[in-house]
Formats: structure tokens, C-alpha cells, sequence
């Protein structure tokens, strides 16, 4: 028991040694102008609005963008990705994890800083508790008043326009998967399916209580990328870092003391620990609550402006150039070079996916048991199970052929086309008898083509065998 207790103990001291918060207390992060802060929001709106918008883009009189999980289909303008085409979004999955491991080695958690959901609709979050509470210095007075009128309604405002923009987001997120217009109209007249309801209510409750309450504890303790940042970043991975060198000893600014001079250049103003998001304190060092965003870099900065010192004191940079180390190219490390080779594989495989996609994907199967039959008259039939997917917005009929097999062969089945409607596949089945003198093997290949009436370029051929006696 005493030793259980101690464990505790020990535990408690580190975490009040940790320099980053551990949700002891609300973070309450001054906004201040400056390049990074301005990168950062045009970053956030290049990647999230269009996100949010295609949806409602219509294509040949559908949705031009839609995962339609109903119908196993991807639809982005005229291309659709079928279930057989999964091995692209596989390797699309490939590129975007490798690309990940790339950036974070050379440049730490850019992601984070600028692009990541969690960030950029906590960045939004607290942008509009600003506009509804205050300023930094006002909500935390807010925070420790008694309750008023006043202060309820403050807050009561502030969460029915969080709640507001999760209802938007989860909607948002919702017309990615069906129709659009057709998902307001069901919402507004109540509708949805239990399905519908279930996203929408789930993806309000995550947008809620991940971006306006918890915050920057997703960031730290339960988001992964966090802990495998510092696996994927070494010591020439740029992030923003304190310049130790020229900064201390810190202190406050004093005009006409003479320990002024022996002073670095820090005048501990805790402006860099005031705009930081996640609560960091950049002058410790890396630590795991840093997501790169800059905005330190932005604070400190516009100080070193004020005092008339040189800008840079906090910077991207990497551990090694603080302290002096020669500089490395990238492309010397293995790591960088090995996943860059994975990711040029990936994307290769992509490319060559889309080029090669067919309007027409055929399929079959000989039967097995038995593998042939002998007919009265002699002849050697196959039988063969055609599996066809029409993959275009267009009805078609088939006509079907075959190249190579037995001398004087002939295909029962391909005497009439085949109807095969759009976005559908067809099954049907094909005989092929050839006379038995004319065998002379156990398998001789065969290949099946299937042709488009209506659109002569579109077609799909499939390689097989023709089984016969051994003799």
C-alpha cells in the first residue's frame, strides 16, 4: 500500500514539473497579427472551405462528388472508382501516410499547425469566444466571477454558436456520403434514416466536446501523431525553436542599468506562452504540446520590434543550427530518401490506375466440377459464369466474341447481345463446344472480348481456358 502510495507521489511530482498543461486549466490564447498567423488561416480556408463546399457542386445531373456507400461507388465528376479499383485508394492511403512521415521529418507538425481539423475548428472556437467574452485577460476574469446574468448570458451564447457550427460541420460532413439537396430537404422535414440521425448526432458531440472543450488536451494526450513525432523528427527537423544562445540570461528590459549588457535578449515578456495555443512555453525546449504552428514566432517578433532588436530570437530552425552544427542535406538522410521512394511507388501506381481505368471490367470463371462435358454428338463443351460491370452513366448491350481456343469452336451465348444497365453489373453464361478431334491438349488458352454497341471504344477482353481430354 505504501508503495502504491508513493508511486502517486511520484507521478504528481512529474506532472507538476511537466511543462505542458495537463488540464488543470482552461487555455485562453491571445490572438496577435503577423505572417504566421495570417499563413495560418489561409491555410486553414484553402484546405477546409473547398472541403466544405464541393459537395454541393452537381455533375451531369448528380452530385459531382460523393462516396456513395450504398452503391460501393466514388464519384468525383466523370470518374468513379468501383470495389475492384480499391487497390488505388489503398495506395492512396500508401502516399498519404508516407507524405506524412516525410513532412513531419523534415519540417515537425505542419499538419497540425496549419491543416489539421482539430486546429483549425478550435482556432475558429476560441476566435469566436473572443468576439462573445472578450479578450484573453477578460474571459479569464469571466471564468473566475460568480455567476450572473451577465456571465450566463455570455456562455449560453458562446455554446449555442459552438453547437451552431458542429450542427454545420456534421451536416457537412454527412452530404459527402449522399446526395446534398436531397439530405437538407429529408433534415429540414425530418426525415433522415436512424443511420442519418446517428452520424449527425455523433459528429455534433465530436465537434462539440473535441474542439470547444477539450481543446488542445486532443492535441497533447490523445491525438497519436503527437507520439510519433518525436520517432519521425531528429535534429535537422525545422520547427520553432528558441534561440538559448542569444536570449539568455533573460530578464526584464531596464533602461540605464549597466547589467543590461551582460542581458540576453529574452526580456521574459511570456508573450510567446500567452499567443501559444496549447500553452507551451517554447523557451523549454521541444516539447509534445508543440504543434508548429509559428505563432510564437509572430509574438516574439513584434517584441523584439518594439525594443529595437533583431527579429529571430524564436524561429524555424532545427536543434543543430542552435548549436552551430554544419548543416546536412535532407536527401542524406535515409529515412527521408526510403519514404520518398515509397511515395514516388505510390503515386506512380495511382496515376497508372487512373490512366488504365476501363468503362467495362470483365470477368469469368470456367466451371470446375466438372472442368468439361462430353456431348452425345461427340463435342467438348466449357461452360463459363460472365460476371460484366458497366461502370459509365449509360445503358449499353453487349456483344461478345473470342479469339484463340479449338479450331471450328462454337459459343452458345453470343448469339444475341447482352443488356447491361448503367452503373450495374450483368451475369449470364456462355458454352463453348469444339469438335473433339480438333483438341489436341488438355488446356489451350482462350480469351473472351465483350464490345459496347452503342460506343464501339468501349470494351473489355478476359484470358482463360478452354479445357479438354488428355490424351
Amino acid at each position: 500500500m505504501q508503495q502504491d502510495v508513493g508511486a502517486v507521489t511520484e507521478l504528481y511530482r512529474e506532472l507538476e514539473s511537466y511543462p505542458v498543461n495537463i488540464g488543470e486549466k482552461t487555455i485562453h490564447a491571445k490572438r496577435m497579427p503577423g505572417f504566421f498567423r495570417s499563413l495560418r488561416t489561409f491555410a486553414q480556408l484553402a484546405l477546409w472551405l473547398p472541403l466544405l463546399l464541393l459537395p454541393y457542386l452537381r455533375w451531369d445531373g448528380r452530385q459531382a462528388i460523393i462516396i456513395d456507400i450504398e452503391h460501393s461507388q466514388f464519384h468525383c465528376f466523370n470518374l468513379t472508382i468501383w470495389p475492384d479499383d480499391i487497390w488505388m485508394l489503398m495506395l492512396l492511403s500508401i502516399a498519404g501516410s508516407v507524405l506524412m512521415f516525410v513532412v513531419t521529418n523534415i519540417a515537425s507538425r505542419v499538419w497540425c499547425g496549419y491543416f489539421c481539423f482539430q486546429s483549425t475548428w478550435v482556432d475558429l472556437f476560441t476566435w469566436i469566444e473572443g468576439k462573445v467574452e472578450g479578450s484573453t485577460a477578460a474571459r479569464r476574469k469571466l471564468d473566475e466571477a460568480p455567476w450572473s446574468a451577465g456571465k450566463l448570458i455570455k456562455k449560453v451564447s458562446k455554446h449555442a454558436i459552438w453547437l451552431g457550427i458542429s450542427l454545420l460541420t456534421a451536416i457537412s460532413f454527412s452530404i459527402w456520403f449522399v446526395d446534398a439537396f436531397d439530405y437538407w430537404n429529408k433534415l429540414i422535414h425530418l426525415q433522415l434514416s436512424k443511420a442519418g440521425w446517428v452520424t449527425l448526432a455523433l459528429v455534433i458531440t465530436g465537434t462539440y466536446l473535441y474542439a470547444g472543450l477539450m481543446r488542445e488536451q486532443m492535441c497533447q494526450w490523445m491525438c497519436p501523431y503527437a507520439r510519433f513525432q518525436s520517432v519521425m523528427a531528429d535534429t535537422q527537423t525545422i520547427m520553432p525553436i528558441y534561440d538559448i544562445h542569444r536570449g539568455e540570461p533573460r530578464g526584464k528590459l531596464r533602461k540605464g542599468n549597466d547589467a543590461i549588457k551582460a542581458q540576453g535578449d529574452c526580456i521574459d515578456c511570456f508573450q510567446c506562452v500567452q499567443v501559444c495555443p496549447t500553452g507551451v512555453d517554447i523557451r523549454q525546449g521541444h516539447q509534445l504540446g508543440c504543434i508548429t504552428c509559428g505563432l510564437c514566432i509572430d509574438a516574439c517578433n513584434s517584441v523584439m520590434d518594439k525594443i529595437d532588436k533583431p527579429r529571430g530570437l524564436i524561429r524555424y530552425g532545427s536543434s543543430d543550427e542552435i548549436e552551430g552544427k554544419p548543416r546536412k542535406g535532407r536527401l542524406q538522410n535515409p529515412m527521408v530518401l526510403f519514404n520518398t521512394a515509397i511515395l514516388l511507388a505510390s503515386c506512380m501506381g495511382i496515376v497508372y490506375g487512373l490512366t488504365h481505368m476501363t468503362s467495362l471490367t470483365l470477368t469469368v470463371r470456367p466451371e470446375r466440377q466438372p472442368t468439361f462435358v462430353r456431348m452425345s454428338d461427340g463435342t467438348i463443351q466449357n461452360r463459363y459464369e460472365f460476371k460484366l460491370l458497366n461502370k459509365t452513366s449509360k445503358d449499353m448491350q453487349i456483344r461478345i466474341s473470342a479469339e484463340g481456343g479449338i479450331k471450328d469452336q462454337l459459343i452458345i451465348g453470343s448469339e444475341k447481345t447482352i443488356f447491361v444497365p448503367h452503373e450495374r453489373g450483368a451475369s449470364f453464361t456462355v458454352f463453348v463446344k469444339a469438335p473433339s478431334e480438333n483438341i489436341t491438349k488438355g488446356v489451350t488458352p482462350l480469351s473472351f472480348h465483350v464490345q459496347s454497341i452503342e460506343y464501339p471504344t468501349m470494351s473489355a477482353s478476359y484470358n482463360t481456358l478452354f479445357s479438354g481430354p488428355t490424351l
